[in-house]
């Protein structure tokens, strides 16, 4: 599933993250337990967003098109002691020239093939911890609580995708590589979050449609909780996704596409990554009357109860149902006025 349609050499100081201890660590979301890992240099979300910078390029991959001040070095978790990118909810099985190696870690800048490797081992990792945060895996089902299959650069076009095939995730190249942007990796997981959740989910227009926007806004969701989480900047739009990767295909302010678009239902034109953004304003409706946590707990936990083919109405009061059993009516009356602020008929 096509995430999209058309879709510096290092100096100064590297931001850090702080040492992080074994224990829960405080946010608005709530999260999983954390534990000190191998160190790793990744961006900081992307280095659009952290930076607010519109001019930068990809330069062909040019570690000098990038301050060095848009790298975080943070800790990677969760591995399983082989000593490659392989752990608890990610394993990148396959890559483009050598493997990355965690004692080479802390060097890697994107142009290095092993950057982006690091990039997808960390991001996919933080996205299941999210959503173990969120009470998935515990109080809540898990979703897509297992180990995910990654490949990296081994789709020769600037796009990517998840194949329920073989329930793996593949990321492109060309323009900017799309593993090192968080927000396409994110969106990616997302659809193996569904996946997981509903086996062979998105078999009509509506339900892709529905896909493409979950993964667009647990895109945003995983950074912005990211970026509270290490105290990282934030320079751009919360609402524009995956601002980095866009740069080649996208006028500034750069977005691939956004989660507080205006449209309603009758602006559907049959294309799922267009019609995502009626969705995904809903959701993102949700989130800002509800709060990061409760929406999120709400929009993940509703999706168990999503048929391949549902529909937008249908999904809808799936997910009024699943807020008035989990919060009660105060909840529903909210999630509710999301979606007929959508004008998605039949929802009730």
């Amino acid at each position: 599933m096509a995430h999209r349609t058309p879709r510096g050499l290092l100096a100064g100081a590297i931001a850090t993250v702080a040492v992080l201890t074994t224990g829960a660590s405080a946010s608005a979301t709530g999260t999983a337990p954390v534990a000190v890992g191998p160190q790793a240099r990744v961006f900081m979300v992307n280095p659009v967003q952290s930076s607010g910078d519109q001019t930068l390029t990809d330069a062909k991959d040019s570690a000098d098109a990038i301050p060095a001040t848009a790298y975080a070095t943070v800790a990677l978790r969760n591995l399983d002691g082989s000593g490659g990118l392989s752990g608890r909810w990610v394993s990148v099985r396959s890559d483009t020239g050598a493997s990355a190696r965690l004692a080479d870690a802390t060097s890697y800048n994107r142009h290095d093939d092993q950057f982006e490797q690091v990039m997808a081992y960390f991001w996919v990792n933080e996205a299941q911890e999210y959503l173990q945060g969120l009470g998935f895996g515990s109080e809540l089902p898990g979703a897509n609580d297992r180990v995910q299959p990654v490949r990296i650069n081994q789709w020769g076009a600037d796009n990517s995708f998840f194949t329920d095939k073989k329930a793996e995730i593949r990321f492109g190249k060309g323009g900017v590589d799309d593993a090192e942007d968080a927000e396409v990796v994110v969106h990616e997981y997302g659809h193996a979050v569904h996946n997981a959740q509903v086996p062979g989910f998105g078999t009509s227009p509506e339900a892709g449609s529905i896909g493409e926007a979950f993964g667009d806004y647990l895109a945003v969701a995983v950074g912005q909780h990211a970026a509270a989480r290490y105290g990282w900047p934030v320079k751009t739009d919360v609402a524009c996704v995956a601002d980095w990767d866009s740069v080649t295909y996208s006028d500034a302010p750069h977005c691939l596409r956004r989660i507080d678009s205006d449209k309603t239902y009758a602006d559907r034109v049959g294309e799922v990554h267009a019609d995502g953004e009626i969705w995904s304003r809903a959701l993102f409706d949700i989130r800002t009357a509800l709060g990061p946590r409760v929406a999120d707990r709400i929009i993940v936990n509703a999706q168990f109860g999503f048929a391949p083919d549902t529909s937008f109405a249908a999904a809808a009061n799936t997910t009024v149902a699943t807020a008035q059993k989990m919060y009660g009516k105060s909840a529903a009356d909210a999630v509710r006025a999301a979606f007929q602020a959508r004008q998605i008929p039949g929802v009730s």
